[in-house]
Order: structure tokens, then sequence, then C-alpha cells
């Protein structure tokens, strides 16, 4: 097929329509009072900043949020910290909660249906192709890449896909694909995923990324729509439908992951369980981390706090305010304790002779005197009591607080209120 050439970036012709309307029921209480989007990571960020700052890096102006479950502080955070696209450069950002615009009874019934129910705020703006992200994954990419793809294969659809371990890919839409990296069959969360040809225990899994061209996607959407079978949804709908009878194409993420200097692999995380969501924050902290956050040329966008420097007090044994191989954020306080291999996110005071281990501290929580806490996830605005032992007895942690297999505590606050009843 003849290559097709832009006078100008093909992302400036696209919109990037991100679906962060999911719960992510895995991350437990994390969730209770937050969409999965909209949780905490990496010390300042919340995971939907990672997909917006790839569509923002990669040349694309025109933004739109699909949001649904517990949407508040997803909405707050959008508006607080994305609202800076201007209309008189040919830019935009739109926050498109489910507002049962197609029916009085009807929510988003699924990711397709969320796309449908906003084709005419879509078309208002005309752009040719459209870009279907998933809202809730930690990675860096370069989407341009993905689009020259996609008008150079001549494809109806382009996928995104990533190599993951047989024992992760239940989760995911799963693919086989032929020659030209056409994909030949889709299956969505199988039970019993197939394997990769040549590469045993992996499989090539679909990251919820999807280019098509807009006028292209309205016919299926209004297809699919028309279809009393169908569940309104990408995966399981509109990619079977289009493998079997259009042109779909996958793209790998090798072609398009954006790695800093320092990066070796590839890196893509759905941290969508307390083991995940701890782990990958934690892992910043290395001295030479998977994901370079200090990457000056793909840089993380998000809604910066105005808060004073962090301040460390004390200077006696015993007593020494001080953070190894730690994140810390602005606001935070450490006086007189330890912080080994954990993240400070904004405001957080933790006071004299406590120790923290392996520490995912999210904003404005306070740890008192004496504390003792090794590999926890600590939700917003909790408030350790003094003398709190946490990750050194599991028995104890597990009747407490949520536990996780890998012996993870997630600490929130109405768990610490009953520790008192």
């Amino acid at each position: 097929m003849p290559q097709v050439t832009y006078s100008q970036p093909i992302s400036r012709t696209t919109m990037a329509y991100v679906l962060a309307g999911g719960r992510g029921s895995r991350l437990m209480e994390l969730t209770d009072r937050r969409a999965k989007p909209a949780v905490y990571f990496g010390g300042k960020s919340r995971i939907v900043d990672f997909t917006l700052s790839n569509a923002l890096n990669s040349g694309i102006r025109r933004l739109a949020v699909a949001t649904q479950y517990k949407a508040h502080s997803l909405i707050r955070h959008l508006q607080r910290g994305w609202n800076f696209l201007r209309t008189e450069r040919n830019e935009s950002f739109d926050v498109l909660p489910a507002s049962q615009r197609v029916s009085e009874s009807q929510w988003y019934a699924g990711t397709a249906d969320a796309v449908f129910q906003n084709i005419d705020i879509i078309d208002g703006y005309a752009p040719e192709f459209l870009l279907i992200l998933a809202g809730d994954h930690i990675y860096t990419m370069d989407y341009e890449r993905m689009l020259v793809q996609h008008v150079n294969s001549g494809a109806d659809v382009t996928v995104a896909c990533v190599e993951v371990p047989i024992a992760e890919a239940t989760g995911f839409g799963v693919m086989h694909v032929g020659a030209d990296d056409r994909i030949v069959d889709f299956l969505e969360k199988p039970a019993h995923p197939p394997e990769m040809p040549g590469k045993p225990g992996w499989a090539l899994a679909s990251m919820g990324i999807y280019v098509f061209k807009r006028e292209f996607l309205n016919e299926q959407l209004r297809r699919d729509a028309a279809d009393p079978d169908s569940t309104r949804d990408f995966g399981k709908d509109i990619i079977p439908w289009l493998v079997k009878n259009a042109k779909a194409v996958a793209h790998r993420f090798t072609d398009s992951c954006v790695r800093g200097r320092a990066e070796k692999e590839v890196y893509w995380r759905d941290v969508g369980t307390i083991d995940a969501y701890w782990e990958a924050n934690v892992d910043l902290t290395d001295v030479v981390p998977r994901l370079d956050l200090f990457d000056h040329d793909w840089p993380i966008w998000t809604h910066a706090e105005i808060t004073p420097p962090a301040k460390f007090v004390h200077d006696i044994d015993g007593r020494r305010g001080e953070a190894i191989s730690s994140l810390v954020s602005g606001g935070c306080i450490v006086s007189g304790a330890q912080v080994h291999r954990s993240l400070l996110f904004t405001g957080v005071t933790v006071h004299s002779y406590s120790d923290v281990e392996n520490g995912v501290i999210l904003p404005y929580v306070d740890i008192g005197r004496g504390a003792r806490l090794k590999n926890v996830v600590i939700d917003k605005g909790v408030r350790i009591p003094a003398g709190l032992i946490v990750g050194h007895e599991a028995a104890a942690d597990a009747r407490r607080f949520r536990r996780s297999a890998n012996g993870v505590c997630l600490i929130t606050q109405p768990m610490i209120d009953r520790l008192g009843t």
C-alpha cells in the first residue's frame, strides 16, 4: 500500500478520547471514593495524567475524557490541572460525564457506548481521526507513530498491543496476528489465553488503544447500537466484528514506547491490584527506575498544588529527619523520623521517632510519633496514631487492615477509626 503524505503531523488532525469511567474494584478501598483513573500515582500525579500527557506530548491538542463511576475527584482534578488548552489555538478539552444524553434511563452501557453517546460533540470538532484511549494504565507512548502506521497500512482500525505473561492475560483482549501484523483473531478476557507463536508463556494483549477514521467509527458505533445483542463494548463487540469483517491491524508497543535515557525495556503497567499498585510506585525509588519521571523531553503533566518545599528537621541520634531512596513531594515535613524507599505525596507529615519503609503515603497523611510502618499504602488524609506498628506481624495486620496476598497493607481512615472500638 502506498504511503500517504500529510503536510502536518497526523496528531494535529486527531482527537484523543479517554475512557476514564472504570471503578477499578481490585484496588479495594482505594476506589471507594474515586474512579481508578483518579487514583494517585508517582508522588504527585494521578493515573489518568499518563494517558493525557502521552496525548499532549504526541502533539494532540483535542482531548476529551468520558467519566462515570464516582467521578467527582477525577473531574475536579481535570478541571484544575488540564484547563490550559485554548480554543483560539484550535485546542479543546472536554469532560464528558455520563449524562443520559441518548436516553433518560441509560448511562454509559459500555466503552463503545461512552463514545456513541457523544458523537455529536466529537463531530462538532470534526477531527479526521479518533484515538480511543484507556485512562487507567501507566506508560509513556508516542501516539503519532501509531497514527502514521494506521494511515500507511490502510487499516480500518489499529489496535495497540503489548506482550504479557499468560498468567496475566486473562484480564485483557488477546489477539492472534498474521502477515503484516493483521489481526486474525481477537478474544476478550479469555479463561485460557492462547500463547504467542514462537514465544511460549506469553500472549499478545490489547492495551485498550484504538485508532479509527472518525466517519468510519461513527458508522460502526451506529451499527453496534442497533444490535440488540451487543454489550456496547469495544473489546467484546466492535473489535471482534472488525477483525472478521474489515481490516484490523496490530500496533506493537515496542514501536512507539518512549524510553528515558536510562530505560532499557518498554514500560507498561496495569496497576489494578494493591500489590501491582504498590510495586509500581515503590519501584520509582530505585537508583535507575524502570519508569523515568525525570525525562524533561516527555513530561507528565498534572495539577501542581501550590505548596512550600519539603522540610526535614531534627538532627540528633534517634531523632534525625531523613529520607533515603525516596520521593518526597512539596509540603511534606519529616520531623525526626526515618523514611526508606517510600513515596510521600503532597503535604505528608511524619512525626518524630517514626519509621516508614516501602511506603506509598498519599496526600495529607499524618503519621504519629513512634509509628513503624512497612509495606503499606495509606489513603489520602489518614491520621496514623502514635505507636502504630504495621508490616511486622501478618496475623495482626490482616485483622485490622486490608492485607494483600504479597503482604502489602492498605490503610484507610475508617480502618483506623475501628481500632478504638
